[in-house]
């Protein structure tokens, strides 16, 4: 494992669906195809919204107002805890598009596939932040047309922060993968881009998912446990 010789750990910490579902935010895909009852293709695509945008728009409403039901957990206020106590050497990219980690208190911080709590212009390409509802066709707060749909990577379209997520992966001396499968690209060949580059890799999963590139630790469990485990040894090897 690389380190710098100040003994400080440059760290990226990849997040999925895992590390909220403790938190009651449904995870994304159930293991009948569907997302939350709705075919993925129908709202999670350009096509589907271009077919029934009042459809999609009321389901993304729907996730958003739930959004107040949940609160961050033991995971993702561990993964704050890090960040505070290590600053800018931590990276979180998280493929979830709920706020919990914002609440938590992590500011170093990449969503990758968008935010529930952001609008998109689809006039201006504005992304302000976004609390109610956008079933209603408001005006964007930039340009004034009536053109905002949920700031939210669907399938087909690209992710957030893929150069600097590389870059980071690329120069991380630890990359950790939490509650995710590995399966999505482009998220899925972080570990064996790290691993290429001499990272150390962990995974803290539920169950162990199958990379293409084996994890050097991987242990399986609620994020819950194995977070706050996990950045207690970090801390203690500081």
């Amino acid at each position: 494992m690389r380190m710098r010789q100040t003994g400080r750990m440059r760290i990226v910490v990849l997040t999925g669906a895992g590390i909220s579902a403790e938190s009651g935010v449904p995870t994304f895909r159930g293991p009948d195809g569907l997302w939350e009852g709705h075919r993925i293709e129908d709202v999670a695509t350009p096509a589907g919204y271009d077919a029934d945008p009042e459809a999609v728009l009321a389901f993304y409403d729907a996730r958003r107002r739930a959004l107040a039901s949940v609160a961050p957990n033991a995971a993702h206020r561990a993964l704050a805890r890090l960040e505070g106590a290590i600053g800018d050497e931590l990276l979180v990219v998280t493929q979830n598009v709920d706020d919990l980690h914002d609440r938590a208190g992590s500011r170093n911080l990449i969503h990758m596939h968008g935010e529930l709590r952001r609008a998109r212009c689809l006039a201006c390409d504005a992304r302000p932040e976004w609390q109610g509802d956008l079933i209603d066709r408001p005006r964007c707060p930039r340009c004034g047309e009536r053109m905002l749909r949920p700031d939210v990577v669907w399938f087909g379209e690209m992710p957030y922060g893929l150069d600097r997520i590389e870059q980071a992966v690329v120069a991380c001396d630890v990359f950790v993968s939490i509650g995710t499968s590995g399966e999505v690209y482009p998220a899925a060949g972080y570990v064996a881009l790290a691993a290429a580059f001499g990272a150390r890799t962990v995974e803290l999963n539920l169950e162990p998912s199958d990379p293409v590139v084996p994890f050097d630790d991987a242990r399986a469990g609620r994020a819950g446990a194995l977070v706050p485990a996990w950045v207690e040894e970090v801390l203690a090897q500081r």
